[in-house]
């Protein structure tokens, strides 16, 4: 999951079950296992993940970004979408992937798997 950057720091990717990368880290992080912890982090907050949806600045289309605390991008989309919702529905597929690697079901605490 935590790929190289450069210059001995890594970020973590999320695949789709049909090998398409659907988001990546923005924020690099020192180690294979710092970016693996990041990730674990986003999956233990998953359900209550808000994303910020932006067109893109020197193209075409929507992007959708999750902030951290401080405002910081902790995550985006890993490709524009032509659509607003589109991006939405992205977004919400996301969320349902974290929810899958956190062993939860998407209902949440309590709902059916």
């Amino acid at each position: 999951m935590a790929e190289p950057v450069g210059g001995g720091r890594f970020r973590w990717q999320l695949k789709a079950q049909n090998g398409r990368l659907v988001a990546v880290s923005l924020p690099v992080h020192a180690s294979p296992a710092d970016a693996e912890r990041a990730f674990a982090d986003l999956v233990e907050a998953a359900p209550a993940l808000v994303a910020r949806i932006t067109h893109v600045r020197d193209g075409l289309g929507w992007v959708w970004v999750v902030p951290g605390p401080n405002g910081a991008a902790l995550v985006r989309s890993h490709r524009a979408y032509e659509r607003y919702a589109t991006c939405q529905n992205a977004f919400r597929r996301f969320v349902a992937l974290l929810v899958k690697q956190g062993g939860r079901s998407p209902a949440g605490p309590g709902g059916r798997r």
